[in-house]
């Protein structure tokens, strides 16, 4: 009687891994140009709030740490913090010290701080964020992937600028102007939103005036 034999082919080991192995996304590179450069690279396009509620971009949602029993608002606390608060439980703070980068001011206590959206919900509606799903808004207002995208400032300056761009608020240190207009380019060019003109030039009077040896850096958002 004649047996039927089938072959297998035997592939060595490490081959076998190759072809096993789960495929690895690479991170996106951080871009990194001079400020006109990358005003430069911003889309122009006519603003559109038509449809807008902030309640479109869900926030403060439970972080970047699932585990740390603490949402967006108060990750960011920790992280800016230059004295450490206590964690209490709940993730309630107490203590602590903050610089608010956009008027100067120290601040000893979480409650007196806002978080505020580099690039405003509502501007960011109007650039680009209106065609966005809700989980890819999700993302954009608990932006932890970036360190410019979301800040901790006196709630008094947040207020002020509310959700305007550049052509209309700065803020008021002048010395944490450059940063603000490096910081507001790297977060539009992160998440593709656009620019509209006056937005712009506004943009472009810093980039080739008193920020010209700004760098911008940015990583695409996924």
């Amino acid at each position: 009687m004649i047996k039927n034999f089938v072959r297998f082919s035997v592939l060595p080991l490490a081959l076998v891994s190759l072809f096993s192995a789960p495929v690895v996304q690479a991170a996106p590179a951080a871009e990194v140009t001079t400020l006109a450069d990358a005003v430069g690279l911003v889309q122009v396009t006519e603003e559109d709030r038509t449809g807008y509620t902030r309640s479109k971009f869900k926030h403060w949602n439970s972080g970047a740490d699932k585990s740390d029993g603490c949402n967006t608002r108060n990750e960011i606390l920790l992280a800016e913090a230059v004295v450490a608060p206590t964690v209490e439980a709940g993730c309630k703070l107490t203590g602590g010290t903050w610089i608010s980068y956009y008027d100067g001011q120290e601040v000893n206590s979480a409650t007196a701080l806002d978080i505020d959206h580099m690039v405003p919900l509502a501007e960011s509606w109007d650039s680009g964020a209106s065609g966005w799903t809700a989980e890819r808004r999700e993302a954009y207002a608990n932006d932890q992937g970036a360190d410019v995208s979301l800040v901790a400032v006196t709630a008094r300056s947040n207020r002020q600028k509310s959700d305007q761009d550049p052509a209309d608020w700065m803020p008021p240190s002048p010395d944490a102007q450059c940063r603000y207009v490096a910081e507001w380019v790297a977060t539009k060019l992160r998440w593709q939103l656009t620019a509209d003109d006056r937005e712009l030039e506004a943009l472009k009077v810093y980039a080739d005036g008193p920020c010209e040896d700004t760098i911008v850096r940015y990583t695409p958002a996924a």
